[in-house]
């Protein structure tokens, strides 16, 4: 069997026109605009996007094994490692070998990350306000709920991150 080649229409089957209000359509130009909005608002910060969750676990619970922060982040050991290196290249995390296992790094935030705090939970809270503008609370609650439908059925296990939100993460 020859298959068509993806520059040719392929006999007898009409092409398909998705429109911008299909559901596929909203739901990336949603994650989209979501992940733009976060990664502007964190840049002011020095942040990129993700980097807010490494801290808001180390605000939380404070120093942390890096493989258990890779863990409960939902990420790699290699995005974990590149994460810490730019966010202690900036100054706001360091980390040290532990005392019991030399061969575990331990990240703490410094004084330096502390003082973002306040200025993520803003930046969170705003990314939250832009998602609901124009809904009530029970709308925004439904559709809470809905986007849970449909990260399950789009999400098995090991298809997609389903980790837990962080602590203080007020998109959760």
């Amino acid at each position: 069997m020859t298959l068509p080649r993806l520059d040719e229409e392929p006999a007898g089957v009409e092409a398909w026109e998705e429109s911008p209000d299909s559901l596929n359509c909203l739901m990336i130009q949603a994650a989209r605009g979501h992940r733009t909005l976060m990664a502007g608002l964190l840049a002011e910060l020095d942040l990129y996007p993700g980097q807010e969750r490494t801290l808001t676990l180390l605000w939380e619970y404070g120093p942390q094994p890096q493989n258990v922060l890779a863990r409960l982040i939902g990420i790699d050991m290699s995005t974990m490692t590149k994460t810490l290196q730019r966010l202690e290249r900036s100054g706001f995390v360091s980390r040290a070998p532990s005392p019991a296992n030399r061969r575990v790094s331990i990240v703490s935030s410094t004084p330096k990350g502390d003082a973002l705090r306040p200025e993520v939970e803003r930046v969170l809270a705003e990314v939250h306000r832009r998602m609901t503008g124009g809904l009530s609370p029970e709308q925004a609650g439904e559709l809470t709920l809905l986007l849970k439908v449909v990260r399950n059925n789009l999400c098995g296990e090991e298809a997609c991150d389903t980790s837990p939100c962080l602590p203080g993460d007020t998109m959760c």
